[in-house]
């Protein structure tokens, strides 16, 4: 027990300083924990020398990252993705595993090890790609939304996977009627366990919930993902699959986002050391001694696993910028491989060479994963230029000084909807084919095809345009659109919308007019309302945010950047506003003369004029006495205001 405790104490504080280098130099976790792996372990630094004793911790990782998994694959983030779920999931997948077949069959292997290696090299990275995605803010975009689609179905496929490497390896029957069988089965352990989860868990979840003891509920999650496992290992099927069972069925419930709140700390532990136990797998000396099989094979999964997802996003009718994104950002191993690996391993597939071997190529394929999606953008424009023209469903023939819209999201439809009623002419570039039909099927004037294409920009009319707005999430597009917009004309006037404040400048050197940032928008609609709140009139509250908005948001970087606001905007926000208030039957103030009130000795506001029933009296004198419904023009500042209020709304005695 002492020496477990001693390893791990080890394995933690190894994590935390290999992870903030990697957090330093913007290299994913996980790629951290593989390193902090190779270097801790018995073919490193061996500061850890039995790593069977971290695999059980391991193990536990596993089960609840398929746990985690299964929380996320809800029905209706399903239909949001279906497309690139079904159909580019299914075609990289299966692309992917007779591109590996057909090589290993060429090796001299088996055709049984052949699926089995196809399995291994099929999956991709769901945590890596999707923090550098995330990183880079692409998960809006068309890349990112195929990428999540595919990557789901890749999580969803190991557990067929599971299911039938025991038959590849022949330790259960072969034959047809027995793969039909284990198929059947464990659709059977499925549906058994769907059934029970159905009517039980609701009434479980809700019971825990309506205690209000945030431990309870903590341990019961913990519960659920673990009893599942149990119980579809005791049916004779893994681990994982009853983990993965166990998410979706919680998915569904009401009660599913504060389970995940609570698993998240205990799956980001077991995962960190799940990664680091990977790591440590690694026998670095036969890697080294063995470097051109490796390197071979780095080279075999880096070009098959790239050639099936390009593949399988120009079939789904992508342009050569997003296929090139995509092949390159799933071009790398995934960690359910390595999971698989092992399972393989248990039941004599793989020998240890071939093992070590596929592990020293994964971890390359994952240190190399940042590489290829940062320089995937440039291979794309690279290719984009080299490419014939693409077509474009329709043309902005005819249109002089319009409005080009870049994306058919929440943006772009609400933009085109308030042109149209303007009467403004407009056309919209859109790439998302989904979003694209139903632009088409509301009778938009739309244009297929990829903005950083001089080609579309041209088609959309931007010689002749007055406006070109890009509303996309495509961040790394907009940067490479916004110099072509304003080559192809120098005078159209054009409008960027972003995510965070540190990309203004940047978008602004590279030819924007104006960049609309959504975080220092949030902070201005959040700050008006207060202001409304407390009687500052819409006239000054309009006065104040075109200040604000001025000059690209100078005032308000420069005060997120110093701590402190301004001296303009300070100005802004302290000068003086006049309101006007209606005096409630109720209020202490009815029937007393303004002597009586004195309401700037005790305030601050002036009383600038009484309308009563449609006749002004300006400037009343101190024996002018109020009535209920009067409406008082009050002048002041935002402070002195709001204490008028408080003082003429405070009730009479009773």
């Amino acid at each position: 027990m002492h020496e477990l405790l001693q390893q791990t104490v080890t394995i933690l504080a190894a994590a935390v300083a290999v992870i903030l280098v990697c957090a330093r130099l913007r290299i994913p976790s996980v790629v951290g924990f593989l390193l902090t792996g190779l270097l801790i372990g018995p073919s490193g630094l061996a500061l850890v020398h039995d790593p069977e004793q971290v695999e059980v911790f391991a193990e536990i990782g596993v089960v609840f990252l398929l746990f985690w998994i299964g929380l996320e694959f809800s029905l209706e983030r399903l239909r949001q993705i279906r497309r690139f779920f079904f159909l580019g999931g299914s075609l990289q997948a299966v692309l992917t595993l007779a591109g590996i077949v057909l090589l290993a069959l060429l090796a001299g292997f088996e055709l049984n090890r052949g699926i089995f290696f196809g399995f291994l090299v099929a999956l991709s990275s769901t945590a890596v790609v999707l923090k550098l995605y995330a990183d880079r803010q692409e998960m809006d975009a068309p890349q990112g939304k195929v990428v999540i689609g595919i990557l789901l179905f890749q999580d969803f496929l190991i557990v067929p996977m599971i299911v039938l490497t025991p038959v590849l390896a022949g330790s259960v029957a072969a034959g047809p009627m027995a793969i039909a069988g284990r198929f059947l089965g464990s659709l059977l352990v499925v549906a058994l366990v769907f059934v029970v989860a159905r009517y039980v868990m609701p009434w479980l979840l809700h019971q825990l919930v309506r205690t209000g003891i945030r431990e309870v509920l903590v341990l019961a999650a913990l519960a659920i993902c673990l009893g599942m496992a149990l119980l579809t290992e005791a049916l004779g099927f893994s681990l994982a699959l009853g983990a993965f069972i166990a998410g979706i069925i919680i998915s569904e419930s009401e009660y599913s986002h504060q389970v995940v709140a609570e698993v998240v700390p205990f799956r980001d532990v077991f995962n960190s050391l799940f990664f680091i136990s990977v790591g440590m797998l690694l026998d670095l000396p036969f890697a080294l001694r063995n470097p051109l099989p490796v390197l071979a094979l780095v080279g075999a999964i880096l070009a098959v696993k790239a050639g099936a997802a390009a593949g399988a996003v120009a079939l789904l009718g992508f342009p050569v910028r997003v296929v090139t994104l995509v092949a390159l950002g799933l071009a790398q191993v995934g960690e359910f491989s390595f999971v698989l690996l092992k399972v393989g391993q248990e039941h004599g597939l793989i020998d240890r060479g071939i093992f070590q071997t596929f592990i020293a190529a994964s971890i390359l394929t994952l240190l190399a994963t940042p590489v290829l999606v940062g320089g995937a953008p440039r291979l794309a424009a690279w290719f984009t230029r080299k490419r014939p023209r693409e077509p474009a469903l329709a043309a902005a023939g005819g249109l002089r000084n319009h409005v080009v819209v870049v994306g058919f999201g929440v943006n772009g439809r609400n933009l085109a909807r308030v042109l149209k009623a303007a009467q403004v002419r407009y056309v919209v570039i859109e790439l998302d084919s989904a979003l694209l039909q139903l632009g088409l099927r509301a009778g938009e004037p739309m244009i297929y095809g990829d903005t950083t294409r001089r080609e579309i920009l041209e088609h959309a009319g931007v010689p002749a345009a007055g406006a070109v707005v890009f509303g996309i999430s495509d961040l790394e597009a907009v940067r490479r659109a916004i110099p072509l917009a304003r080559d192809i004309n120098p005078d159209v006037y054009i409008l960027v919308r972003t995510r965070l404040v540190d990309e203004i400048e940047d978008l602004r050197r590279r030819g924007a007019d104006e960049v609309v940032a959504q975080e220092l928008e949030t902070s201005i609609e959040i700050f008006t309302r207060v202001l409304e709140r407390y009687h500052v009139p819409r006239n000054i509250v309009r006065a104040e945010t075109r200040l604000l908005r001025a000059e690209g948001y100078r005032m308000m970087r420069v005060a997120a950047e110093t701590g402190r606001l301004s001296a303009a905007l300070v100005d802004a926000l302290s000068a003086g506003t006049t309101d006007v208030l209606r005096l409630d039957g109720n209020s202490a103030a009815v029937g007393k003369s303004l002597g009586e009130i004195d309401l700037r000795k005790q305030t601050g506001a002036s009383l600038l004029a009484v309308v009563r029933e449609g006749t002004s009296f300006p400037n009343p004198a101190p024996d002018f006495r109020l009535e209920a419904g009067d409406d008082l023009v009050l002048m002041g500042g935002h402070g002195e205001i709001e204490r008028a209020f408080d003082e003429l709304e405070r009730k009479a005695a009773s």
